[in-house]
């Protein structure tokens, strides 16, 4: 039976390896290490994430205006809801400066074209993945080679952008400020609790500040508005807007041509300001002289109601009073009624009654300091004829006393007349 060409070379190598000393433990050696690379290779392309061209992928570009962090060898992710499902495979420069970045997401996730994708940092060491919120309906989905729009895509903002728009001084002192925090840190474990309860005080305390603060801001946001719509609705008609100019040229033009009234007005604005100031004083002293009345106002506000009841009380006795008073009224109505015609008689007799009664008035002036004593007189004298008082007996005696021999207090020395006694000796 022939033996084909490549069998026989086989057999030879085979039978040479064999033969030749040495040959065979090398060809082992050899193999051994094949091995080992391809396991070794297969062990670092899994932990590599390495996708075989074979595989069923979808395979989409993204526009970002810059990819700080990106590189695409170091199999950096791509996640939809923070499930890793792709990974970057590409990234290239377009003609207007842009950042496209290939991406490679595993089948089976849809996305749409209302998609957005934004560019995270994994780590404080700035390694990147790729964040896609996939969208939905009414938008179409999209296919193979499909490219985002840079407005679909959004980068994070890097420190390093932050600190360049600090000026030099800003700078100096956020380089100071990480220094002390290095300082700081160091006694962290006994000053840091301290520390963050007085700032949560001060936090506190200032809460009051941020609302008022935030209160002003909506304020300020509301007036911005306002302004805007004004000066929107004032821009908008040309008419009214053209009235006003008018009317403004005539005013300042008036105002230009009384230039001399103007100034003696503003001569005269001292005197009206003292004459305001002196009125606002008055009106000041009158004002506090109105809360002192106010003051006594409600004090006896205070007191009205109780006075009020005691004028209830007396009003209640009074009707008894006249209650009691009505049977006496009507008794007296008909004495009233005789005594009346006597009253035009004694109209008459009152300057008689009037000049008989003058020359008393001594005798009255006299007898005043005397009262306790004709007091004393008139109740030992109630009857002439008793021999006891309200004490005991006593011996009594009758003396008569003329008008003719008056005492000697009341002589004519004090001013009283002898009173003639008709029939008197």
């Amino acid at each position: 039976m022939p033996v084909s060409p490549r069998r026989g070379r086989l057999a030879l190598t085979v039978q040479r390896v064999r033969t030749e000393p040495g040959l065979l433990r090398n060809a082992v050696v050899v193999l051994a290490l094949i091995v080992i690379a391809g396991v070794v290779g297969g062990i670092i392309l899994g932990n590599q994430r390495f996708v075989p061209p074979w595989s069923d992928r979808l395979v989409i570009s993204a526009e970002f205006p810059a990819t700080p962090g990106i590189s695409p060898a170091n199999g950096q992710e791509v996640r939809i809801a923070g499930v890793n499902v792709g990974d970057i495979t590409d990234a290239e420069v377009t003609r207007q400066g842009k950042v496209r970045l290939t991406l490679s997401v595993e089948h089976g996730h849809r996305l749409y074209e209302n998609a957005s994708l934004l560019l995270r940092p994994k780590s404080p060491l700035n390694e990147m993945y790729v964040a896609i919120s996939p969208g939905g309906p009414p938008a179409r989905e999209v296919g193979a080679n499909h490219v985002f729009p840079i407005e679909s895509t959004e980068r994070p903002i890097q420190v390093d952008e932050v600190l360049r728009h600090l000026d030099d001084n800003a700078q100096r002192m956020l380089t100071s400020l990480l220094a002390e925090s290095d300082t700081a840190l160091t006694s962290a474990r006994t000053a840091l609790p301290g520390g963050l309860d007085a700032t949560r005080q001060v936090a506190n305390d200032l809460r009051p500040v941020a609302e008022q603060l935030a209160r002003r801001k909506e304020l300020i946001r509301r007036l911005v508005t306002s302004v805007g719509q004004i000066a929107h609705a004032v821009g908008g008609d040309d008419q009214r807007l053209r009235t006003l100019v008018a009317s403004l040229q005539t005013t300042l033009r008036t105002f230009g041509g009384r230039a001399p009234q103007v100034d003696q007005t503003l001569a005269e604005l001292p005197g009206l300001v003292d004459q305001l100031r002196h009125s606002t004083n008055k009106v000041r002293n009158l004002s506090d002289q109105l809360d002192s009345t106010l003051r006594n106002l409600a004090r006896a506000s205070d007191a009205f109601p109780t006075a009020m009841r005691e004028l209830r009380g007396t009003t209640d006795r009074l009707d008894t009073v006249v209650d009691t008073a009505d049977p006496f009224l009507d008794a007296a109505k008909p004495v009233l009624a005789d005594l009346r015609p006597f009253a035009a008689h004694l109209d008459e007799a009152l300057p008689e009654l009037r000049a008989a009664t003058k020359p008393l008035d001594p005798v009255t002036d006299a007898l005043l300091p005397y009262l306790p004593d004709v007091a004393a007189f008139t109740v030992q004298t109630r009857s002439l004829l008793s021999l006891q008082d309200a004490n005991s007996g006593i011996l009594r005696a009758a003396v008569p006393i003329s008008s003719h021999f008056p005492p000697p207090t009341l002589g004519p020395n004090n001013g009283i007349k002898p009173i003639t006694v008709p029939g008197a000796r």
